[in-house]
């Protein structure tokens, strides 16, 4: 195992990452909300995050407390992730993870949240 696969297994719970980023659950969720992180669930559907995505929320931290909008956020992280392309490398479980918290917040949305306990859930492991 190298140390990208290291730093990106999903390890930590939301209090955990709570007491490394001095952000709140909250702040955490609407990152997650906007597509800035992309925690892993347990069956339980429990957030885990990774080393990378705690180095994300501080980065997002750090660029806020700067003054800079979410939107400039995310352009300046998509630029980031253009420019070192292994860092943006997208895997199949990356797709997965992102294609699942999509769903899950428009499902909420629509008073649909058990859709993916259901049919769905056979595709997201």
């Amino acid at each position: 195992m190298d140390d990208q696969e290291r730093r990106s297994m999903p390890l930590f719970s939301i209090g955990i990452v709570k007491k490394l980023t001095e952000l709140t659950a909250r702040q955490i969720r609407y990152y997650e909300e906007n597509a800035l992180v992309f925690p892993e669930r347990t069956t339980g559907n429990q957030r885990l995050y990774s080393f990378h995505d705690v180095d994300r929320l501080l980065e997002i931290k750090d660029l806020l407390e700067r003054g800079i909008n979410l939107a400039g956020i995310k352009h300046i992280l998509t630029e980031k992730e253009h420019k070192n392309p292994k860092d943006a490398r997208v895997t199949d479980k990356k797709v997965r993870k992102m294609i699942r918290n999509e769903l899950l917040f428009e499902t909420g949305k629509m008073g649909k949240s058990n859709m993916l306990q259901g049919e769905m859930s056979r595709f997201f492991h």
